[in-house]
């Protein structure tokens, strides 16, 4: 069963004023999907009684136990905690002070997957079709996988030779390279998801999701050409919230499947995912010289601490020191 807390004055109840509030600070379905899960939980695991009779004890409690009954990752305990405190700021406005010692998991330092540029250039030159311009565009530009299938007509830059990122972790936009080798697979690619939008709007559809408020302000936008995603699914769907027939963007598992089965094919003894091409664009610009600030920028990362990382994987043997084997 689901926990129903009481409603407020207003008359919607707890978790329909958490919805409002994620959506009001914009953050993506996704996030709002996790967030609602994890604050469901929460209640759950006391008993459904309401978060504004519980506080900074019973929030402890709720880490402790996903620490350690549940053993969950450092990533998944602190994404609790932080849907946790969202509920508490931003729905029930109240300040919740936590305890110094609060058993808050430490994310782990595992050094990131990467490929040389001869393993990443075997799996995408035996890859064909969409998934390959996709793994390209990962290595090429150093999107995260969401941020590519994400991309719009309009985020493609030609004549600056750049892809903004719209909304990207963090909500933030970024602009990144958009590699030469690039524009003829791309500008072919168009033309064919422009067919496509062209036998959608002639069935009578042709629409497609637009973010937060543009939808009431810009009422046909939705069907415009440079709204379209660059990468769109293969069917039609049902919206679930607003049930309209639209084509939305490639599923995440069509490239997470052909990545990992090529890799797999070309006898890649790494655990090789979409994620891992962001990876290995990265430790390529810093073999080649790039300063990390330029790279963090590109990256969209919000602290150099993360960029850094990299410069481990670059290290051979502790700080580069030469095997006596070797000499």
């Amino acid at each position: 069963m689901q926990p129903q807390p009481t409603s407020s004055p207003q008359g919607k109840k707890l978790l329909e004023q958490v919805s409002d509030a994620i959506r009001i600070k914009h953050y993506s379905s996704r996030t709002e999907k996790t967030y609602m899960d994890w604050i469901k939980r929460y209640i759950l695991f006391h008993n459904k009684r309401h978060p504004k009779d519980m506080g900074a004890e019973e929030i402890q409690a709720f880490i402790a136990h996903l620490a350690t009954q549940k053993q969950l990752a450092a990533s998944t305990q602190n994404q609790a905690l932080s849907a946790v405190i969202f509920l508490y700021r931003y729905v029930l406005k109240i300040d919740i002070t936590l305890p110094s010692d609060i058993i808050r998991a430490q994310k782990s330092e595992t050094l990131p997957v990467v490929l040389t540029h001869p393993e990443a250039m075997s799996v995408i030159n035996k890859m064909t079709g969409v998934s390959q311009l996709m793994t390209k565009i990962l290595y090429g530009s150093g999107l995260r996988l969401m941020e590519c299938l994400r991309l719009r007509v309009k985020d493609i830059d030609f004549g600056n030779h750049q892809i903004i990122v719209r909304d990207g972790k963090g909500e933030k936009d970024r602009v990144t390279m958009l590699p030469d080798v690039l524009l003829p697979d791309l500008q072919t690619h168009l033309k064919t998801v422009s067919d496509i939008h062209q036998q959608d709007l002639k069935a009578g559809y042709g629409e497609v999701y637009l973010p937060y408020a543009l939808a009431r302000k810009y009422p046909n936008a939705s069907k415009e050409w440079i709204w379209q995603y660059l990468f769109p699914a293969i069917a039609r769907s049902a919206d679930p919230e607003t049930k309209k027939i639209r084509r939305h963007h490639l599923d995440e598992s069509v490239l997470q499947k052909a990545i990992r089965q090529t890799a797999r094919i070309v006898g890649i003894d790494k655990p090789v995912s979409p994620h891992v091409f962001r990876h290995s664009f990265a430790t390529q610009l810093l073999q080649a010289g790039y300063d990390i600030r330029t790279i963090q920028e590109l990256l969209g990362h919000k602290d150099v601490k993360t960029t850094m990382i990299y410069t481990h994987v670059l290290q051979r043997g502790g700080l580069a020191v030469k095997s006596p084997l070797d000499t």
